[in-house]
């Protein structure tokens, strides 16, 4: 009797941890289920959070790297462009054969050309030519139609983001005469709020073209948005609330808004800073409320300033994105430290990243040393080295500029 009610114990025993396997796999595979994402547009966002040991073990603080470049566009630009499109067409700006039109040194251009196919739409990008080639190059690759013009002031007509502004308007011209065409000249609503003048168009946009919507990257808040709903959540999230500062570079301000608003609304006592390239006035303003010092006055300032090798970041006015922003101070970075800290990278941790990852990693090391040890600190890694190959990552290119790196360690931030 009681060897049988053993037996029957034990029966028992492993009819019930089967039953409980049997109820994890099939959770497992449940939420396998979930994760499976309905296209490319689904896939944006939710970036893994690393820790940058290298810098992390220098600095005796966590620095912590969120992986935009992980994104299927390849940036962080991923969230500004499918924020842009997406509310474009709840508001009726944009419609499906429309087409996206944006002003962009490449990153935001490349990920609004991703995206906009999902949309049924189409893209036209105006670069400025000295961008790295290989952006425009995947851009013709995605089907975006590329225009590269000489870099102008942003005051200037033919600034290339101006010229974007244009082209949007210019394809709701084209639209509305080739309907009021099709209607054999009778009148016809407008599209997208523009009248035709029945004579200007351009061979830029195919006939069946539905107009055109101009993302304005710089002053759309969809940009700010993006940030505020997805990027800074995400990094609450996988820091449980246990971060002390984060750092980034601005070029149209949104992510360094958008990611320091959320956590400071979260905890006030977070610290949000920006690091600023040579050539770009956001140091100043950030530190001493103007965007020149004295000796760069109207009047003094050179009308050409040096400029950086940097790409995508450093600016010389407040966007509407950027003044979203809730910053405590800021950094100033050189073309130096962001080559030597993008090669360190590479050697120490297999990170290739892009020229403005790499400077926010070198703001990451300085606000490490103002805080001192035993803080969490993160930045963003925007995009990967693979679309700098032609000058940031070019021997040739960095030695004309007096820019070939020499650190065997990160001696270049006084760090030994």
């Amino acid at each position: 009797m009681v060897s049988a009610a053993r037996s029957a114990g034990a029966v028992g025993a492993i009819l019930i941890v089967s039953l409980v396997v049997a109820y994890f796999i099939s959770k497992k595979k449940s939420q396998t289920k979930k994760k499976k994402k309905k296209g490319i547009v689904e896939a944006i966002g939710n970036s893994p959070l690393i820790r940058i040991n290298s810098l992390s073990d220098a600095t005796g603080c966590q620095i912590l790297g969120k992986c935009e470049f992980l994104n299927p566009g390849g940036s962080v630009k991923d969230r500004v462009a499918l924020h842009i499109i997406q509310e474009a067409l709840e508001s009726g700006q944009l419609r499906p054969g429309g087409i996206v039109t944006e002003g962009s040194a490449g990153s935001t251009a490349i990920s609004i050309a991703t995206v906009a196919p999902a949309y049924g739409c189409k893209s036209h990008v105006v670069i400025p030519d000295d961008a790295a080639i290989e952006k425009s190059q995947i851009l013709e690759a995605l089907g975006a139609t590329v225009e590269r013009v000489r870099p102008v002031s942003i005051t200037h007509k033919n600034h290339f983001v101006n010229i974007a502004r244009r082209r949007a308007s210019e394809a709701n011209e084209f639209a509305l005469k080739h309907r009021n065409s099709q209607l054999n000249g009778k009148d016809s609503k407008q599209v997208n709020g523009y009248k035709s003048d029945g004579d200007n168009h351009s061979s830029l946009f195919p006939t069946d073209c539905q107009g055109g919507c101009f993302a304005d990257q710089f002053e759309n808040l969809a940009n700010f948005r993006a940030h505020y709903e997805g990027t800074g959540p995400e990094i609450w999230e996988q820091t449980n609330g246990k971060l002390d500062a984060f750092i980034a570079a601005a070029g149209t301000g949104g992510t360094v808004a958008g990611v320091s608003r959320f956590p400071q609304d979260k905890n006030p006592k977070i610290k949000c800073y920006l690091i600023d390239p040579p050539g770009s006035g956001l140091f100043n303003k950030v530190t001493r409320g103007v965007m020149y010092t004295k000796e760069e006055a109207e009047g003094r300032r050179l009308k050409n300033p040096f400029d950086t090798i940097t790409e995508g970041i450093g600016i010389n006015r407040v966007t509407r994105n950027l003044a979203m922003a809730k910053l405590d101070g800021a950094f100033r970075g050189t073309d130096m430290e962001a080559v030597e800290m993008a090669r360190f990278l590479l050697k120490n941790d297999g990170l290739f990243l892009g020229s403005s990852s790499a400077m926010n990693c070198v703001g990451a090391v300085r606000v490490a040393q103002t805080l001192g040890p035993g803080h969490t600190i993160v930045t963003i890694l925007c995009d990967s080295g693979m679309r700098h190959l032609s000058k940031f990552y070019n021997a040739e290119y960095l030695s004309q500029l007096g820019l070939t790196p020499k650190a065997t360690g990160l001696e270049f931030l006084a760090i030994k």
